[in-house]
């Protein structure tokens, strides 16, 4: 054993049992978090402006704060960017992740001096829990290889911005900067296709240990090796032993990834965005990802059938439920108050408090009041998949509304990997997988009002083709498991 995997052993010990102490008293936790976040922020224009100074219970912060997207709060993210100090938080921020927005353009998220540990510490936490909890630390002493965004960083008003990934690739500790990989130069190349060409080559004959980078992104990187090396990536790398991911579920890649690598790997979830480090997988043996209540975040909680509606209840850590779809509010140490994120989930455990990401609340299908959301796509496929040689290499749903002949459908649009024998009969186990779990769906077929899902082929690479096109291919960018329209249905349909 090194010395640096035995030292990775003892701290993974030291922090297994400070979580041990937050998560065992998870109410205590959050109070303490929305105390501080509140006194913080008083002075701020944002705190001022919502009475922040008489402001002691959750019930008084849900009468003066509004939940609020992006767009909502813009007003105040402007005075942000155009260098105004003391706004949403004290100060101005140390750096703003921009990403792509949907009606104003490019979304500026601030992360704070406050802010940013926690990204870090949340993603090295992570590994240390799996290395805790298994005892398996060779890893450390291998090359680890993080795909991400560029880290190069432009400045707006004394303030550098640019890509989460590209930021956080900043603050990678000094003991793992021999083993990273890629380099600073390839890191730094725009161009998606490119630079995972130049990783390829960058990594091809190293010792590979640990991979990350979201599954669709990391599957590109793997058919490269393949077609290069011409054998399975557990070859090429026999000790790769550690895969973490996030952004998309996992579950609809691992069969094509088993396939790849020729071999089981071990792997962990992570639950990050640009607003905050949300939940990591903390256990090898139960399912779903430790929601991070010590981290600088306050959490609420919104039944997502009751979030169109008026006076919606906002919920806290204490009165949660398991299996409720919820849409996840944030107030952060970053400055975002009552922040809609978008994203929905759903807890598994309440001892400690684990979720599984469910969907986003605008990416849902509900164009005959079924609601259809991301989770229940992706269990159907998988469920699907299992006990056959079918693999997937990505897809999406649609409704088809107006077909040609017949009752409207759901569309699936599937890019395989290794295609069924039948593919009526896969989307007929794909459709009686989804209608046990959807009973809205369900009804909609007893009731004739939609028939059988249909497959749509997409040729190979057609989903990365269609990325490219909207100029979204590669970093940290996802496709959406479903929408409510044909918008991307119908583009990918060229392809």
């Amino acid at each position: 054993m090194s010395i640096k995997s035995f030292g990775a052993k003892i701290f993974a010990s030291i922090i297994h049992k400070k979580t041990q102490k937050w998560a065992n008293d998870p109410v205590n936790t959050q109070k303490k978090v929305f105390e501080q976040l509140i006194n913080e922020a008083k002075q701020t224009a944002f705190g001022k402006d919502h009475n922040f100074e008489s402001i002691t219970t959750h019930e008084e912060f849900v009468m003066h704060v509004p939940v609020r997207d992006y767009e909502e709060l813009k007003p105040y993210v402007d005075r942000v960017v155009a260098g105004e100090n003391d706004v949403l938080w004290k100060g101005k921020p140390l750096y703003f992740a921009k990403t792509s927005g949907t009606t104003s353009g490019a979304k500026y998220i601030p992360l704070t001096k406050e802010s940013m540990p926690y990204h870090i510490e949340a993603a090295r936490n992570a590994i240390l829990a799996y290395v805790h909890e298994t005892g398996k630390a060779d890893f450390v002493d291998g090359k680890m290889i993080f795909l991400q965004g560029s880290p190069i960083l432009d400045e707006k008003n004394g303030i550098k911005l640019g890509r989460l990934s590209g930021i956080v690739a900043h603050y990678v500790p000094a003991y793992l900067q021999k083993n990273r990989l890629p380099s600073y130069e390839t890191n730094c190349i725009e161009d998606w296709e490119t630079k995972v060409d130049a990783v390829v080559e960058e990594t091809v004959n190293l010792n590979m240990s640990l991979i990350s980078g979201i599954p669709s992104w990391v599957q590109m990187y793997f058919e490269k090796l393949k077609e290069k090396k011409g054998k399975p990536i557990g070859e090429i790398f026999p000790n790769f032993n550690l895969f973490i991911y996030g952004g998309v579920n996992y579950e609809p890649y691992r069969s094509k990834f088993e396939q790849m690598i020729g071999r089981k790997v071990p792997s962990i979830e992570l639950f990050p965005a640009s607003e905050g480090f949300f939940a990591y997988q903390d256990t090898q043996t139960e399912k779903g990802m430790l929601l991070l209540l010590n981290a600088g975040i306050f959490y609420e909680f919104i039944k997502a059938e009751e979030f169109f509606s008026d006076n919606a209840r906002r919920y806290t850590i204490g009165e949660v439920e398991l299996g409720v779809n919820y849409v996840l509010i944030i107030s952060t140490n970053a400055g975002l108050w009552g922040y809609n994120i978008g994203d929905t989930v759903q807890f598994v455990n309440l001892k400690p408090y684990r979720v599984v990401v469910s969907g986003r609340i605008k990416h849902y299908i509900s164009a005959f009041g079924e609601h259809v959301i991301g989770k229940e796509v992706e269990s159907a496929i998988q469920e699907a998949m299992e006990g056959t040689t079918v693999t997937v290499n990505e897809f999406t749903v649609a409704p088809q509304i107006t077909p040609t002949e017949g009752l409207p459908y759901h569309e699936w649009l599937i890019e395989f990997g290794n295609e069924p024998e039948d593919l009526e009969a896969f989307a007929l186990r794909i459709d009686n997988a989804l209608r046990k779990q959807n009973m809205y769906y369900d009804d909609l077929i007893v009731g004739k009002v939609l028939r059988t899902l249909v497959i749509s082929k997409v040729k190979q690479e057609g989903f990365q083709d269609y990325m490219k096109s909207i100029g979204k291919l590669g970093g940290q960018n996802k496709l959406p498991r479903l929408s409510n329209d044909r918008n991307i249905a119908d583009r990918l349909k060229l392809y």
